[in-house]
């Protein structure tokens, strides 16, 4: 959120020589009794408002239509992500036009960009308007093998525009999918971005009166970011402990003091990790080198709490956050900058896959997290594969050993995995003596190829 002044308120893995951690109470279980070969959409009562309910053996999406739309809340293999704030649970206060207030409900929304009260072309938000508490039209356009549920919002004079949402999961993953659609309802052209505001619950579960002391989010750094640092402290301490570049990442570990953080990051992901409850989730956008950001911005951070301020002496205090609500931040993802003529929509697609991991975090793929790095090295017997990870499909583990030329020699089925469960690998497996590197693949229960978790030379001792 930008320019927030005063405003800071899967069954079990059954392997010989593949080993888990303890298994989560509710993981794999169905998410509401569906059928394991089917999604639904029903509604249902979530804190007080009538909400719907898009449910998969994994998942349980919680929508509140009357407040823009919300994503309430995700549920993941037992485990929600999302930031409610108890302050407004189950209440509705109607868009307040010509007013700044704001109510932080939580949840997941749609916001333009850039923000700011200049002019015309910013959006003096967080605010109370249609946008952002408009009642929205639901409607579910498909269930079964596949739910999609359509949320349409009333028009805003004051941007002009007019936001449409969809969002889908199927029966055979966790992967949400996101279709954010913005309209020009003006009778003159316009130009914003679209962005995915998520308010992430940074909530220590067993405490919830203090704060989550391992939960961490990362993006690529970009090697040649326009900022100096490779990031840029938008409000808030620069010297933030929390902000740091690592190992081509900007890592951000969550502590209490107000900030918001801008990234120029090229890749295309987020990563959200709770280290100390093992589940995490990947956020992946389309990377436009080309085009145009606001704020030359693709990733926005933003983390509630205390913030320093000066007092009418000018001397710095310490201000606490004032709009009373307890902890959370903010994943934030921008479209590019976007010219629409009257009637003329654009459509920003986002993606989101939950997962379970242990405590490291090394980088995303497309098949998954990787925790500890995959590993593969020579034996007696055939080749010793190790690594921890996060998968985002359930199916089997395929290691595809190679010549030098890069020719396939072998493929070895080595696991069954689930997005629910932790893959802790440490399996010996046959190649032949010529294979000279190994990928390690995903293959989903349809026999679809979902990418790698990896490849590497296999390393031979005494070389």
């Amino acid at each position: 959120m930008a320019l927030r002044v005063f405003l800071a308120i899967f069954p079990m893995l059954l392997v010989l020589g593949f080993s888990m951690n303890q298994r989560h109470p509710d993981a794999g279980k169905s998410a509401g009794d569906v059928p394991l070969n089917e999604c639904r959409i029903d509604p249902t009562t979530f804190e007080g408002w009538q909400a719907q309910q898009m449910s998969n053996r994994w998942l349980k999406l919680i929508l509140v239509p009357q407040l823009g739309a919300r994503l309430m809340q995700v549920v993941f293999a037992g485990h929600p992500f999302l930031f409610v704030n108890p302050k407004y649970r189950g209440q509705y206060f109607p868009p307040s036009e010509g007013t700044t207030t704001w109510y932080n409900y939580g949840g997941d929304k749609v916001w333009p960009m850039p923000e700011g009260t200049g002019d015309d072309q910013h959006w003096p938000g967080p605010i109370s308007d249609q946008l952002d508490d408009g009642n929205y039209a639901f409607r579910t356009v498909s269930q079964g093998a596949k739910c999609v549920a359509r949320l349409e919002g009333p028009a805003d004079s004051r941007t002009g525009l007019q936001y449409t949402r969809e969002i889908t999961i199927d029966a055979g993953s966790p992967q949400i999918s996101f279709r954010a659609i913005m309209k020009n309802a003006s009778p003159h052209p316009i130009r914003w971005s679209v962005q995915s505001v998520t308010q992430y619950d940074t909530a220590d579960a067993r405490e919830p009166g203090r704060y989550n002391h391992d939960l961490w989010a990362f993006t690529p750094a970009n090697q040649s970011s326009s900022y100096i640092d490779g990031y840029h402290v938008r409000w808030g301490v620069a010297q933030d402990p929390s902000y740091a570049v690592k190992h081509g990442l900007f890592t951000l570990h969550w502590q209490y003091l107000q900030g918001e953080i801008w990234i120029d990051s090229p890749a295309g992901w987020l990563a959200v990790v709770d280290a100390s409850s093992h589940f995490a989730i990947l956020e992946r956008f389309q990377f436009h080198p080309s085009a145009e950001y606001p704020g030359k911005a693709t990733v926005i951070f933003y983390k509630n709490g205390p913030a320093i301020d000066f007092d009418s002496d000018g001397k710095p205090v310490i201000r606490n956050s004032s709009e009373d609500a307890p902890f959370y931040m903010e994943a934030e993802l921008n479209s590019p900058m976007i010219r629409l003529a009257p009637g003329e929509s654009y459509s920003f697609d986002t993606e989101w896959f939950p997962t379970r991991i242990g405590s490291h975090f090394e980088t995303a793929t497309d098949a998954g997290l990787i925790g500890k790095p995959f590993t593969a090295s020579a034996t007696d017997h055939g080749v010793l594969l190790s690594g921890s990870f996060g998968v985002f499909f359930a199916g089997r583990l395929l290691a595809r050993g190679c010549d030098k030329q890069g020719r396939e020699l072998a493929s070895v089925p080595v696991a069954r995995v689930d997005p629910a469960e932790i893959v802790d690998l440490h399996q010996e497996i046959e190649l032949p003596s010529s294979a000279e590197t190994v990928t390690l693949s995903v293959i989903d229960n349809s026999g679809r190829d979902r990418g790698s978790l990896g490849t590497l030379p296999i390393k031979h001792s005494g070389r």
